[in-house]
Order: structure tokens, then sequence, then C-alpha cells
């Protein structure tokens, strides 16, 4: 071997960065490795994009300690995805052995060149989380399409050298497209089809480096010899065979085409003996002469033995839980190889991304003339750089598969105060247009995207609305920036709750500051109902006066919806505003905040309830237009392609912090509040109290306005909710078809040929839908399949296949086998689904019809045939992209997709009446004082504001998932009155002002964060 050339760049660099970063991906409190003692020697490395690195590590170290040292040199935390190849004494290409010595396996490293390759070729690249991750993958494509490793018909190569071209030099331009085209080489028969690739640059147009390495990642993983390594082979006919494996299990080639596939739940023994190498299969029963034990020959035993190897290493990274543990070394005799597999399996290491939190990176494209930076997402939406249409809302949660780094910013404004905090990059757009908060490494990631959680700097002084932002000097990587508050290092809006807004010392609270309140509970139950008043005015208001003057301004929506609407609503507006100043002014005068002189008068609030529902009795017509409203909006949506645009325009404004369509259930979700509050206040007046006759006789009367309208709120409840499902699910026309009921949605784990995979399921009265993450920048779900619950049984079958929590269900054509997330999980669908199959028996009607109207192919999608899509279509598919909806990243469908947790209608429900709002004191786990927000609650979420006066939510806090507890004593809170919620690791304190208000936020909560028993019956007969 020749004498490599002088290494371009030393040890610590990202890939062609052009010097350290200095920045360790080590998690807090852990040091590198420290090197055994001995010589050291020079190991030369060639990367992904073509550059050498010369490592120096102890000739006694494990193979570990070199891949650490590349990894790091990397700042790579997806690190077990890949590995280092090289060619051994016999000119056989081997991967290094983690556990062995490195002197053992490299006899003349000073003459041998590591290959540092991808070495898990995944299915499902959104698996990955990281962009540098799958930028690394992008450039093996690369290289084994050059090579022709990677075989693919004409159409699917031009596409595919089309999105490298568009990540190296950006949106198309003839000349510079072609002049690039000439000057590189990426496929074999490139010249042919230049035009071709031209065609399909010129579609690309703006579209990021890291869109381009997903799209192409997304186009190469369906191809059929994606991620294949032949191994030379014959059976037992002497006919020349390949052997390859795949996270699948083994497959046989005959040239380039796949002839046979062995699974892993098939294979029984994986052996070799000298130059044959064994497949022992499990017994067919289905098949009498079914042979199980397979043979074929290799070129020498050692061709068997590395074969064997990379078998073993492919089925415990796929198909184990956890890394093997090594076998007890054998006394005496010892037989068979002590190989194993060593290093974290794919599960392990997508918990360990999840779990652990990392600081963005920056690294460079070495091809490319767009540089990117690592974590942001490869899905930016058009929206997001526009003033008017951003969110500040924060959707937050665990890694979701989907937070970013921060970067630390120093601030100066006008009054020489100074802000120390971090700026999170902005990401997907969600179906609210909120913007997702989070740290570095799981954000990047389109499939795995998901809300951070809030996270603030130190507390202090901030500017005033109206002020001019101030500017920051941020240091990024060692070089300053200068932006406006406004902005992240990227030029997009800043993370609100790293901002000063919610920093400012106006509302940082101190022990001293207590103020002092009435402390009868009466008291603090009219106070619940001029909090929650105040947001349901809000909440009126983005109807009457945000909606009518965002679509009037266009005036697409017809006459007589508009005043169906609006005339529906503005009465009711104005009805609950004097109700309003009502309610603040017996609180003020019960504070003692008034002149009056006689205090007991005022310290109740029944009276004031029992005038103001006798009045709202008259608004009765106007409530039951409410749902009329809804109805014809979504009529006229349909039919009017304009006007649904600007509904969904209207969804990103920072004002509609919920689905458009739930502002129209709040003045019924209303009556519920009244009805609860009441029912509260006449269980601890006594019946000798003054105002228990008055509460008595108001609660009396709503309770007659809930009965009457109780019918018109479930139908509508369910109509709104499949209506906001449809914007999550592609893959069916119509999902609000008459009589349909939703009953559940959620995680579960599908048993397929490829093992256990994740779907997303939703139950219907009369279907089961499961579906997977849609690979397109909505992040919206495709249906797959569907079972019809007519005839269906179930049948738990943990036992028959050794999977955790496992359940079958056998439909009339088609069966399925699935595996809830934990033991409660799987009691809550079985008892749904059950359920679900009686309601469905008892029509006596497999609901056939239904089925093949919703679908958009009559077809049942199935999920082999979606894999097994063309490589004609590939193309085709790309411009649907087009045409898709705005981002949906933290709906509550992708809540439960990345908390692998369910919902049922009934939590729904429970959701959105037990609304509360409020001011909370709240504290991080590691900060020192106590910020005052006011929090509202509804539709599984916490929002923030930073007083009951502005106009939309600065952050929110999605609650699935999440525990409420009371602080331990080790936790030094020693104040009273806080609960504590956690998920993983992020741990957030709130702080209330009584024992009452605890009491309420602990109960409302509990409603989001634990599942409710089936308090009402699905057997509805007036459903839309």
């Amino acid at each position: 071997m020749v004498e490599p050339e002088e290494r371009p760049s030393v040890a610590g660099q990202r890939l062609g960065a052009p010097e350290s970063m200095g920045i360790s991906t080590l998690e807090p409190g852990q040091r590198p490795p420290s090197m055994p003692p001995g010589r050291q020697i020079s190991i030369h490395v060639q990367m992904l994009d073509d550059t050498q690195e010369v490592f120096e590590v102890s000739q006694r170290a494990p193979g570990k300690a070199l891949y650490d040292l590349v990894c790091a040199h990397l700042n790579l935390i997806e690190g077990d995805y890949f590995g280092l190849e090289f060619q051994d004494n016999h000119k056989m290409t081997v991967w290094l052995d983690l556990l062995k010595p490195i002197i053992k396996q490299i006899r003349r490293p000073k003459n041998t060149i590591l290959r540092f390759v991808v070495k898990f070729f995944l299915p499902d690249h959104s698996q990955l989380l990281e962009e540098l991750t799958r930028y690394l993958f992008a450039l093996q494509i690369k290289q084994d399409l050059a090579c022709g490793r990677l075989t693919c018909n004409d159409s699917s190569a031009a596409l595919l050298v089309s999105h490298i071209v568009q990540s190296e030099i950006g949106d198309f331009e003839e000349v510079q497209c072609k002049q690039h085209l000439l000057n590189n080489k990426y496929i074999p028969d490139q010249d042919t089809l230049m035009d071709k690739i031209m065609e399909y640059h010129r579609k690309h147009g703006g579209q990021t480096p890291a869109e381009s390495d997903y799209q192409l990642l997304e186009i190469a993983r369906r191809l059929e010899m994606y991620g294949v390594r032949l191994h030379p082979a014959k059976d037992r006919e002497g006919t020349k065979l390949s052997l390859a494996v795949a996270h699948s299990g083994v497959l046989v080639f005959q040239g380039h085409t796949r002839i046979n596939a062995f699974n892993w739940s098939k294979v029984r023994k994986l052996s070799f003996k000298r130059k044959r190498f064994l497949i022992k299969l499990r017994p067919d029963l289905n098949q009498s002469n079914c042979q199980d034990t397979l043979e074929f020959m290799m070129g020498s035993r050692n061709c068997c033995k590395v074969f064997w190897k990379i078998c073993v290493e492919y089925h415990a990274f796929f198909r184990l839980f956890e890394e093997p543990k090594p076998k007890p070394k054998q006394v005496l005799l010892t037989r068979g190889s002590s190989f194993r597999f060593s290093g974290r399996t794919q599960r392990q290491v997508i918990d360990y991304v999840k779990d652990s939190e990392f600081k963005k990176v920056p690294f460079e494209r070495k091809h490319s003339k767009i540089q990117s930076i690592s974590g942001l997402s490869p899905f930016p939406n058009k929206h997001c750089a526009e003033g008017q249409g951003e969110r500040n809302t924060i959707a937050s949660g665990h890694q979701m598969d989907s937070p970013l780094g921060r970067t630390q910013v120093t601030v100066e404004n006008s009054s020489h105060q100074r802000y120390t905090g971090s700026l999170t990059s902005h990401t997907n757009r969600c179906r609210n247009g909120t913007q997702d908060e989070g740290d570095a490494r799981t954000k990047s990631s389109p499939s795995k995207q998901q809300a951070e959680h809030l996270s603030t700097g130190p507390d202090t002084s901030s500017p005033q609305h109206g002020e001019s932002p101030p500017v920051a000097t941020v240091m990024v990587n060692g070089q300053k920036q200068t932006l406006s508050l406004s902005q992240s290092p990227d030029g997009r809006q800043p993370s609100p709750l790293t901002s000063p807004l919610l920093t400012d010392t106006s509302f940082v609270r101190t022990d001293d500051e207590d103020e002092r309140f009435p402390t009868d509970k009466a008291y603090f139950i009219a106070k619940e109902l001029l909090t929650t008043e105040r947001t349901y005015l809000k909440d009126l208001e983005v109807i009457t006066v945000c909606f009518q003057k965002y679509v009037g301004k266009d005036e697409v929506m017809p006459d007589s919806l508009s005043n169906l609407i609006f005339a529906n609503f503005e009465p009711v507006y104005k009805f609950h505003e004097s109700f309003l100043k009502d309610v603040e002014q017996r609180l003020a005068q019960w504070e003692g905040r008034s002149n009056a002189h006689i205090k007991g008068d005022y310290q109740r609030v029944g009276d004031i309830m029992l005038k103001n529902i006798q009045g709202l009795k008259l608004l009765t017509a106007h409530l039951q237009k409410h749902s009329e409203a809804l109805l014809e909006l979504e009529k006229t949506c349909r039919s009017s392609r304009k006007l649904e645009g600007l509904c969904r325009d209207f969804e990103l404004q920072k004002v509609c912090y919920l689905p458009l369509n739930i502002f129209f259930l709040r003045p019924l979700h209303r009556l519920l509040h009244y009805k609860q509050i009441l029912e509260r206040l006449c269980k601890h007046y006594s019946p000798t109290h003054d105002d228990f006759r008055d509460s008595r006789a108001a609660l009396a009367d709503i309770s007659e306005m809930v009965v009457q309208l109780q019918g018109t709120l479930i139908k509508m409840e369910n109509f709104q909710k499949l209506l906001e499902l449809k914007k999550d699910l592609i893959g069916i026309d119509n999902l609000a078809v008459p009589g349909r009921e939703f009953i559940r949605l959620g995680c579960l784990s599908k048993l397929s040929g490829k093992g256990l995979q994740q779907r997303m399921f939703f139950l219907f009265n009369d279907v089961l839908m499961y579906t997977s993450r849609g690979m397109m920048p909505s992040n919206q779900f495709k249906v797959h399949g569907q079972l019809s619950l007519y005839g269906m049984t179930i049948h738990e079958s943990e036992d028959e296949w050794g999977v955790p929590h496992s359940f079958t269900l056998i439909g009339l054509r088609q069966s399925v086998v699935v595996a809830a997330s934990s033991a409660s999980e799987m009691e809550k669908w079985l008892e749904d689904i059950k359920m679900a199959i009686e309601l469905a028996d008892k029509c006596n009607d497999p609901s056939s019809e239904i089925l093949s109207s919703s679908f958009t192919d009559s077809k049942c999608p199935d999920e082999s045939s979606a894999d097994q899509e063309s490589e004609d279509d590939l193309s085709a598919s790309q411009t649907s992209l087009e045409r898709q909806a705005p981002h949906r990243g933290n709906t509550t469908v992708h809540v439960c997709w990345h908390r692998n947790t369910s919902v049922s209608m009934v939590d729904f429900s429970v959701a959105l009446e037990n609304q509360l709002s409020g001011n909370l004191l709240r504290k991080f786990k590691n900060s020192n004082g106590w910020q005052k927000l006011w929090v509202v609650f509804t539709n599984f979420s916490l929002f923030f504001y930073k007083t009951h006066q502005d106009e939309y939510p600065l952050a929110s806090l999605p609650l699935l998932g999440y525990s409420i507890t009371i602080p331990s004593e080790s936790e030094n809170i020693h104040k009273d009155y806080v609960f504590k919620l956690h998920f993983k690791s992020h741990v957030y304190y709130f702080r209330s002002e009584s024992e009452y208000t605890f009491e309420r936020w602990m109960e409302v909560i509990r409603s989001a964060t634990c599942s409710s028993s089936h308090i009402r019956s699905f057997s509805r007969k007036d459903v839309y």
C-alpha cells in the first residue's frame, strides 16, 4: 500500500471545518476515556467527505478508543450507526472490532487507511434525530451511487443526483447547474441523464441542504440495493449468488436482483463451518416439506466468518432492546466463537439521544456552497419569516424528537441593562404556528419533530411593548454576530421564553411580597369565576374581533355565513363583557378595595350569578346557532379554497392559540364551567348561608340550560375532533362521515416482517386505522391500513409472540399484532376496542361503504405495498409536497406520537371542560427565583402569559406524559401550595396562592396527565 499523503487537517475538527470548535459532546461531569499506557501509534481515517484525519492512540487501546476519538472529532452523537472498516492481511474488508486491541487487528498501521462509513442502514431515516447524522448518511448514498453499488433506474438516479446538486449549489440556475454537473461525476452514466437531472433540479427551488438530505434518503431507502453489501456465495447446485444482511434479515441476490429473504423471525440460528454458511430456519407448520437448514458455499472460512459477524451485529442492533452481555469464559474446553455485538442497540441509541441534552454545534458541508447548522429543522416553514404570522407559543415537552440548540447571547438595550440567556433556533411551524424551542439534538429530524420544554435565562428587565428591540451581540463559536432581540441567530423570531419579556424583574416574586386575601373558600371560588371569565372573554374576542377583522379584509366569506357567525357571537360577547365587569366589581368590594362600608353584603357571588344566568337564558337561541355556524363554515371551506386557506392562515396567528373550531364550542363549554363553580359553591355553603338560596337557584337554571344543550355539545365535540384529525391525516378523503364517532388515538407498536414498528392508531366506532409519520414537511400521518370492527375478535398474545403487552386484532380480512407501551395503556386500548366492536356488531353492518368512500384508494393501503412503491413513482410523489398543508408539529396527535401514549374522546372532553386560569409562580429545577405568570389550562396544555391582558400566550407546555406530584423535602422548596410537574429530566415547580387554588390546579392537571374513566356512554344516537 502507498504511504498516505500529509493529512489536510488535524483531529478535533468538524467535516472540513477550518479550525477546531473546541466543543465537547460528552455529558456533564464526564471526561474522555483515559488512554491505556503503551507506545502511541498514528492511525489514518478517511471520512465520508473524503478528508483524512490522523489520530494518536495507544497500541494497546481497544478499537472503541479509536472509534470514540473519531466520533468526538465529528461531535457526532448518533455514532452507533457508523463503523470503521479496513483491509486486513488477507485483503478482505472487515470492520474494526471495538473490543479487541487495535494492534492485534491492524498489523501495519502506517500503511493502513481506515474508512469511516455507515454500518447499519435504517429502513426509516426519520429515526435519525440529528441533521449531521442525516448529512453523513447522504454522503454515504452519494458514494454508493458514484461507485455503482447503489443501482436503480434512470428516473430514480436522476432524482437522487438532483437533490445532491440542490444541496451543493442551491436553487437552479441553468448555466451553473450544467457546469457543476460537468465538473462532478455522481453516477456512471451521468452525461446521458444530464437533461433529466436539470429538469428535476429546477423543481427543488427553496429547498435547503437539510431538506435535500432528507429527500435523498427518502428516495434511497425505497431502492432494492439500499444499504446492501454483497458477499459472493454459491448454493448447493453451484449457482453463483450473493448474500447480504439488512435490518429485516438475511437476503439472497442473483446479480442485483433479490431472489429470497429470510426474516429474523424465521431464522433460528446462523453458523458457519469452514467454507459453508448455514441458516437454520424455524419449522413452518403450513409447509410439511420445508427445508429447515440452508447451506451456502463461500470463498473461504474467513469470508464466512466476516459475513457471520456482520449478521450477528445487525440482528443485535435492530432486534435487541439492549447490548447482549458477554458469556462467561470457559475454564477448560471452549467451543464456538466468543464474538458478540458491542455497543448500543438502535432502541438504546434513540432513547439516549431523546433523554439527553446536548449543545448545538455548527458543521460545514464540504461540497456545499450553502452552510448549515446542526440541529436546524430540515423543513422550515415559509410563514416563519412573516412577522404577522409568527407564533411565540412554545410547544413544550420532551425532545419529541426535535429540540434545538442554544446560543449564548449578551443583550444590551437602550437602558444599558444586560440580559444573558440563550436564544433558540426556530423550528418547523406547528399547527398553531407555535415555535418549538429545544436543545440541540433532536429537532433536526422532520419525522421526530416535537415540542421542547420551557427554559429561560436569569430574571432580568426587559423593554416594554412598542420600544425598539435591543441589539444583541451573539457569540457563535467564538465569532461575534449582531442581531435584534426579535431574531434568533438564524434570523428568525426567538423563542419567547428566552427573551427578556418573560424574564422581567417586574414579575419576579420575592418571599416578602405575599399578598393578603380573604381566607374564605367562597372567595377563592368567586375568584376562579373571575379569572376564567377573563380568559373566556378573550376567547370570544378571537371570533368576534380577530377572526371577523381577518376575513373581512379579503371579503371571501359569503354574507350569509358572516351573518350567521358574527350575528350570533356578538350578543354573547357583549353580555359577558357586562358580566365580567359585575364580577370584577364584586371581587374588589369583597377584597376591601372599594368604598363599601358594609363588607358583609358583598362577600357573596350567588346573586350576581343568578341575575346573569337568567339573562344568559335569553341568549339560548344564539348559543344553538353556534353549532350551525361551525357546520356551515366547514361546508363553505370545502367549496371555497380561498376561504379554507384564509382560515388556515388565521390559525397561524398568535392570537389563535387553539384550533379555530374549538373557539366555536367555547360558549357551550362555559355553561359547564358555570355549573361546576356553582356546584362547589353550594357544597361549601350551609343551607342557612345568605348566599345559598341564590346560588342554588342559579345552579338550577344553569343545569336546565346544560341539559338542553348537552346533546348539541356532544355532537359538535365529536364533529370538531373529526375535523381536527382530518388535518393530521393524509390518505383519507372524508373522515367526518355521518355516523362516525371518534373514540381513541395513540401509539402502538405493530409487529411486521421488519419487527416492532411504531404506528399511530385511530379508533372510531366503525373502523380502526393505523398510520405512520408522514415523510413530508407538513408532518402529517399517512394512513397505511384500516380494520373494520364488524366481526373483529381480540385476544392477548404476549405468550405467543414473546412481546410484552401485546394483543392480536383479528378482522374479517386482515389481522394485526400490536403491543402497547405499558400494561395500563394496553388495558385502555382493550377496553375501548371491545366497546367499539360491540357498537359495530349492534349495527349489523361491516361499514364497507364508509370504508371504501373514506380512503382515497379503494384498496387497503397496506404497509408492505407502501414500502414497495415503484421507483418510477418516486419522482411524481415529490411534487405533491408543494401542496401540503402548513406544518403540524405540536398537535395532540404529535404529542402522543413522541411521548408514546394515547388519549380518548372522554379525555379530550374533560381537558376542554376543565378549563382553569389564574396567576401562578413558576420555578425551574436549577433556578432560584419565582416568576409570576398568568397561566391558562385547556386542551391538555398550560399556556403562559405575562398578564391576563395579553392578547396571546408567550409559551405553552403540553402535559400529556407528565406527572404531577408534591415536592419532597430533599428538593428544598420549603414553600406552601407548591406542586411539581416532571417528565423524564424536565422538572417545573408551580406555587399557588391558597389551598383551594392549589387543589384546583392539581385536579385539572391530573385530568390531562391521567386518562379519565369512561364517564360517558359512546352509544350516542344523535351523532353527526
